[in-house]
């Protein structure tokens, strides 16, 4: 698989070209404070302009069925932006999840709702200490307990449910299901509590590796994010920096920041080809360096991006907390970068 093929050039064109008029630094601020936690004029936009929720959905079950190259694609330009949506988690981990259980009675119901924009799925699964746990535990297919760190869950039009034996599909309207939108460092991510009373669930085919198969498109999809977001602020701080003068000179001038900035751009680079191996491989080890590297990266340029832009940047008026703020929340998306260092530590031999 080839990231930046001509197609998918182009797909990035019309993404960053939608972006940027309907997803400036106003909108997205707007965004956040909707009861959805994105816009969804927004969101209409780039599924039925774009299809970009679509993209890796089959044909058979109304999709492009395109791969998680583009979808790698899209994900970098939301990235730049911070643009909130249900991409991550309703269109690439829900949907994938329902693919890679292999049901295909469940993907033709729920799977054309979500390809069209009209409709989105929430997975439930990490438990409150993470996802080394489920939250959720299921006895005769009656499910009860929390799963937290839900994207998008508070108003998700289905609830996936994975648990240690088993996969289940539950209405949120069922009686039994409480759900509720959570604070969040990061306030671009929108995240919930969906908790559990005894409630029956739908049983979907389901395998042991699901959890490792699902993370593994999880992690993928997360590094692309990073990755465009750490371009973006790297971008920004370079034209603050030609900006800004002391001493009768432009800051970016100066020998000891053009070094910083050269070292920000090296990490965002490197990254980036941590991300693209990850996508063409598929497999789980480099789906977790490309976690483990894209999240450290983004923390370290997002702190330097603070301070060379200095006090304005710890305001809320600035854009740099935001982008500092998204770094921070999505090293702990998934697991922390550490859980993952034993696992790869050992799939290296040491």
């Amino acid at each position: 698989m080839s990231i930046d093929t001509e197609d998918q050039a182009a797909l990035r064109a019309s993404v960053r070209d939608l972006l940027s008029k309907h997803s400036d630094s106003a909108a997205v601020r707007a965004a956040i404070t909707t009861e959805i936690g994105y816009d969804a004029a927004l969101w209409n936009k780039l599924c039925e302009q774009i299809g970009v929720a679509a993209l890796a959905i089959p044909e058979e079950f109304d999709g492009v069925g395109a791969g998680l190259g583009e979808v790698h694609v899209v994900q970098e330009e939301l990235g730049r932006t911070l643009t909130p949506s249900p991409m991550l988690g309703s269109a690439i981990l829900a949907a994938q999840a329902l693919l890679l259980s292999g049901d295909d009675d469940a993907c033709s119901r729920l799977l054309p709702g979500v390809a069209s924009g009209e409709s989105t799925l929430a997975l439930c699964w990490a438990g409150a200490a993470g996802w080394s746990i489920f939250g959720v535990e299921a006895t005769e297919d009656a499910l009860t307990g929390t799963a937290s760190y839900v994207l998008d869950g508070h108003v998700a039009d289905t609830l996936l449910v994975l648990t240690a034996d088993g996969f289940y599909e539950v209405d949120p309207a069922a009686e039994g299901v409480s759900r509720r939108r959570v604070p969040t460092m990061d306030p671009t991510r929108t995240l919930a509590e969906v908790t559990f009373s005894g409630v029956r669930g739908r049983p979907l085919e389901w395998s042991e590796d699901l959890v490792d198969r699902i993370r593994t498109v999880g992690l993928i999809a997360l590094s692309a994010e990073q990755v465009g977001a750490a371009a973006a602020i790297v971008e920004q701080t370079v034209e603050y920096t030609k900006s800004r003068k002391q001493f009768g000179r432009a800051i970016g001038s100066f020998q000891a920041l053009k070094h910083r900035m050269a070292d920000m751009y090296t990490l965002v680079e490197t990254a980036r080809s941590m991300t693209y191996a990850a996508v063409a491989t598929q497999s789980a080890d480099d789906a977790a360096v490309a976690k483990v590297y894209c999240s450290e990266a983004l923390q370290q340029i997002t702190s330097e991006a603070v301070q060379l832009h200095g006090g304005i940047a710890i305001t809320w008026e600035h854009d740099a907390q935001l982008y500092f703020k998204r770094a921070h929340g999505s090293a702990q998306l998934f697991g922390q970068p550490s859980t993952y260092l034993p696992s790869l530590a050992q799939a290296a031999g040491l």
